[in-house]
């Protein structure tokens, strides 16, 4: 387990305020020891909420061709038909993950393969549930081209909460299966459009582990 590189300066920095808010407040009211202690507990919580949600766990990334891995850490919010309109252009099979605060926010590369597209949208801030958030939201497209020639869409989504999406791919990038592609700042949604005669592995509400848990296999 590390933390994210997403991180680090802000939680540098807002160590540095709490620990200053503290020590002011035992200078300026020492003698108000319940008020001191609530104010030490509410600092020690909140930080570790922030640190937590930066966390980034070592993973033994996957290797096999015919798997589709998730792209996050988070539950399945969508599993359906749907037809994809900005690249592919064809009909496909739609499963969404959706990250809450308390999830890793890492995302990871669902296959191995080049990245052949890749934009980002600015957008409006939807929260990640909705049926628009997909075509609407503030959000990232990337297309990686399999070894196979099978084409797998994934989509970056922000939400209501989640302001920041940061990707780390360009056109022409390789990625490795399971490797870190992108990270999007506390919750959010990623989806992940399959070929139609891809099986899926996972049903409605189930957890998933990014780079771990197999959502599809190809055929």
């Amino acid at each position: 387990m590390s933390i994210h590189k997403e991180g680090r300066t802000l939680l540098f920095w807002l160590l540095l305020i709490l620990a200053g808010v503290n020590f002011g407040l035992n200078y300026l009211i020492p003698e108000q020891e319940t008020a001191l202690n609530v104010v030490l507990l509410v600092s020690v919580v909140f930080y570790l909420l922030i640190l937590q949600f930066f966390r980034n766990p070592f993973i033994q990334l996957p290797n096999e061709e015919k798997l589709v891995f998730a792209p996050a850490d988070g539950k399945v919010v969508v599993i359906e038909e749907t037809t994809e309109t900005e690249f592919l252009n064809d009909r496909r099979k739609q499963v969404s993950i959706f990250m809450s605060p308390l999830n890793v926010h890492v995302n990871r590369s669902p296959v191995a393969g080049i990245v052949e597209f890749f934009k980002y949208h600015p957008g409006k801030y939807l929260v990640a549930w909705h049926p628009k958030s997909s075509t609407e939201n503030e959000r990232t497209t990337m297309v990686i081209s399999h070894k196979s020639g099978v084409k797998i869409l994934v989509r970056q989504i922000a939400g209501a909460v989640a302001r920041r999406i940061k990707w780390y791919v360009k056109e022409g990038t390789p990625l490795a299966q399971g490797g870190e592609f992108g990270f999007i700042k506390f919750g959010s949604r990623v989806d992940v459009y399959l070929p139609l005669d891809a099986e899926v592995l996972v049903s409605l509400d189930e957890k998933t582990k990014g780079g771990r848990t197999p959502i599809a296999r190809l055929k």
